[in-house]
C-alpha cells in the first residue's frame, strides 16, 4: 500500500498542474478581464474612483488623481489594446494593467504563479487588496459547516434507510419512501430553501429560524453551550435545504448495493449454518456492501463541500467559499480564481487518495499495490 500511495501522490504534482495550465490557457481568451472592467468602471462611472481610493479599494489603486483621469477621459481617439480604453491617457491604461500585473507576458505570468503556489503563496484578490490564502481561510467555516454537516446528516439517514429498503424490498414501507426520496431529490435546493425562509424564517408565515449568518449578533462573549445552540439553531434551515436532495442516491445505493449481497452464495451458507438474520446481515453482508459507500465519503464531502452551496449561501446570507468564488468569476479577481481553484483541486486529489486508503480498511482483502 505505501508504493501505491508515493505513486498517487507522485501523480498529484503533474494533475494540478495540467488542470492549472487547461484553466489558465481558457481564461486568456475569455473577454472582459479585470483591465478592461477598471476602464469601464473609470470610463463610465464616477462613483468607481472612490471605490478606487476609499476605503476597502482593492489592490489596484487609481494611477493618479481624481482631475488627471477626469481629463484623460476627456481625450480623443482609442489607446491601448483595450477597445473599452477610448478616451483615457495611455499612461493610465498602462498604469492599470501594471498595477494588475498585465504588463507581462502570459507565460511569465504563469511562471510567476506557479513559483507562489509551490510556496503556497496564493497572491493577493485584485479587488479585494488581501492575500487569497487570508481570504479563503476566512470563508472556509461557513463551506466545512454546510459541506460536513449535509454530508454526516445524508449519510446518517441513508444508510439505515438503504438496509432497511432492502430487507423490505418490494413492500409497502419500500414504495412510499422510494417515492419521498425521489420528490425530494426532484426539487431544486435554492427552492426548497426559499419555501423554508417563507415557512419558518418569517417570510409570511413562522419566524422561528434566523435568516443571517452562523451566528447572532454579541455571542462571541458567551459561554461555549449558547455559541454552540446559537450556531446550531443558525444552521438548520441551510442545512435541510443542502440535504434534501442527497437522500436519494446514497439511500438506492445502499438499498442496492445490500440486495446484491444479500442474494449471493455465501448469506445461504451463512444461514444453512444457522445464523440468524440479524447476524447474516450485519456480520457478513455489511462489510462487503458497504465498501463502496463508506470508502466514497471523503469524495462526498469534498464534492458537498465546494458545489452546490452557491445560491444556498445567497438565500440564507452565509459568506462561505461558493459565493467568494462566484464573485471572483464575476469581476475577473484572477489570483482569487485560480488560488480556490489550486486548492480545491489539491483537496479533491488528496480526497481521492484517502478513499482508497479507506477502501483498504473496510476491506483489507484489497490490495492496489497487486494491480497492474
Amino acid at each position: 500500500m505505501g508504493a501505491y500511495l508515493l505513486r498517487r501522490l507522485a501523480l498529484v504534482v503533474p494533475t494540478l498542474f495540467g488542470i492549472i495550465l487547461i484553466n489558465f490557457a481558457i481564461v486568456q481568451f475569455a473577454p472582459g478581464g479585470p483591465v478592461e472592467q477598471m476602464i469601464a468602471e473609470l470610463r463610465g462611472e464616477g462613483a468607481a474612483l472612490g471605490r478606487l481610493t476609499g476605503e476597502g479599494a482593492g489592490e489596484v489603486r487609481a494611477p493618479g488623481p481624481p482631475e488627471r483621469l477626469g481629463a484623460a477621459d476627456g481625450a480623443a481617439g482609442p489607446v491601448g489594446t483595450y477597445r473599452g480604453a477610448r478616451g483615457l491617457d495611455p499612461a493610465v491604461v498602462a498604469e492599470i494593467e501594471r498595477a494588475f500585473g498585465f504588463d507581462k507576458p502570459a507565460h511569465q505570468r504563469f511562471l510567476e504563479m506557479l513559483g507562489g503556489y509551490l510556496r503556497f503563496d496564493l497572491g493577493r484578490s485584485l479587488f479585494r487588496d488581501r492575500p487569497v490564502i487570508d481570504l479563503i481561510i476566512e470563508k472556509l467555516p461557513v463551506s466545512i459547516s454546510l459541506g460536513l454537516w449535509s454530508t454526516l446528516i445524508i449519510y446518517l439517514v441513508s444508510i439505515p434507510l438503504g438496509i432497511r429498503k432492502a430487507v423490505r424490498d418490494g413492500s409497502r414501507f419500500d414504495v412510499w419512501t422510494s417515492g419521498v426520496v425521489l420528490v425530494g431529490y426532484a426539487i431544486p435546493g435554492f427552492l426548497f430553501a426559499i419555501l423554508l425562509v417563507v415557512l419558518f424564517a418569517g417570510g409570511t408565515y413562522l419566524q422561528i429560524f434566523p435568516l443571517r449568518g452562523l451566528t447572532s449578533p454579541g455571542m462571541e462573549g458567551a459561554p461555549f453551550l449558547e455559541r454552540a445552540l446559537d450556531y446550531a439553531w443558525h444552521m438548520v434551515l441551510p442545512t435541510t435545504a443542502l440535504v434534501i436532495g442527497g437522500f436519494a442516491g446514497l439511500t438506492m445505493l445502499t438499498k442496492n448495493s445490500f440486495l446484491e449481497e444479500i442474494n449471493k452464495q455465501y448469506t445461504v451458507t451463512a444461514r444453512a449454518k444457522g445464523a440468524t438474520e440479524r447476524r447474516v446481515l450485519y456480520g457478513h453482508v455489511f462489510r462487503n456492501a458497504m465498501l463502496l459507500i463508506i470508502a466514497g465519503f471523503p469524495s462526498a464531502f469534498i464534492g458537498i463541500l465546494f458545489t452546490g452551496a452557491l445560491l444556498i449561501e445567497i438565500i440564507f446570507s452565509l459568506d462561505g467559499l461558493g459565493l467568494l468564488g462566484f464573485e471572483a468569476a464575476i469581476r475577473r479577481d484572477y489570483p482569487v480564481m485560480f488560488g480556490t481553484l489550486y486548492v480545491f483541486t489539491l483537496l479533491g486529489l488528496l480526497m481521492q487518495i484517502v478513499g482508497d486508503f479507506t477502501y483498504t480498511l473496510v476491506d483489507p482483502r484489497i490490495d492496489f499495490e497487486a494491480r497492474r
